[in-house]
């Protein structure tokens, strides 16, 4: 039963997300253009009226944190504490210490790696926003920060290790396939997309492991996708080195 539940949770949410970034990534490969020359938008404008625009990234954000929630409701209706997969009702005052360490590790590494696997080739222009300038792109923009973060460090790490304990692999397998599961649905944004991600995985997976703590990963994602979607809305106009 619980093989059959993580395959139907990530055939609905992530994992499919992933296969679609697989088609995505083989589409740009068959095209004249090298990677590097194409571009791949994250947050985009669904509709040409403004507030309907709204509706569409409220939607979307709502749909992540309604997939992280799957995540936790299965494992507290299967007898589980959320407190044992390390969603106390009261984060600690480490946790802040851990978001802000953890921002820095991955942050200013992954930036610097994104631009130079794009200068190789290896990536695609990856734009975190083009939305346009209205009142409310910086809320929506945040609201969807914290929607990926709280969707994939919930499902990636805190449900799918523990469903995998569960099963009886081992915490090293178990932190391997949480990684790559990671890494496949950022492929659309290439090699480099894949690989970075990947890496996250392994180090975010790993603190969750010896720490128990999943609230300073939601937080230290929602940071880094923060700064990376309202940041380069902000200076993408004014910043020549960014694609």
């Amino acid at each position: 039963m619980l093989t059959v539940e993580v395959v139907l949770v990530f055939t609905i949410t992530l994992g499919l997300s992933g296969a679609r970034s697989l088609l995505s990534l083989v589409d740009a490969l068959l095209q004249p253009e090298t990677l590097s020359d194409q571009e791949v938008a994250i947050n985009t404008s669904r509709a040409t009226n403004e507030i309907i625009d709204l509706l569409f990234q409220l939607l979307s954000a709502t749909q992540l944190v309604a997939w992280g929630a799957l995540g936790v409701y299965l494992l507290w209706r299967g007898g589980m504490k959320l407190a044992e997969v390390g969603l106390p009702r009261r984060p600690q005052a480490a946790d802040l210490r851990w978001s802000i360490g953890l921002t820095a590790l991955i942050g200013i590494p992954g930036l610097l790696f994104y631009l130079a696997m794009w200068q190789f080739g290896l990536n695609l222009a990856v734009q975190p926003s083009t939305l346009g300038e209205t009142w409310w792109r910086p809320i929506t923009l945040t609201l969807s920060a914290f929607g990926n973060g709280f969707a994939e460090e919930v499902l990636v790490v805190g449900y799918l290790i523990t469903r995998l304990r569960q099963l009886g692999i081992g915490e090293n397998t178990s932190l391997i396939i949480s990684a790559v599961l990671r890494g496949s649905y950022h492929l659309y944004q290439g090699f480099g997309g894949f690989l970075g991600n990947v890496a996250m995985g392994l180090i975010f997976g790993r603190v969750w492991q010896r720490t128990n703590r999943l609230w300073p990963l939601v937080a230290a994602h929602t940071l880094l996708d923060v700064v990376a979607f309202v940041g380069y809305s902000a200076v993408r106009d004014h910043v020549a080195w960014l694609p």
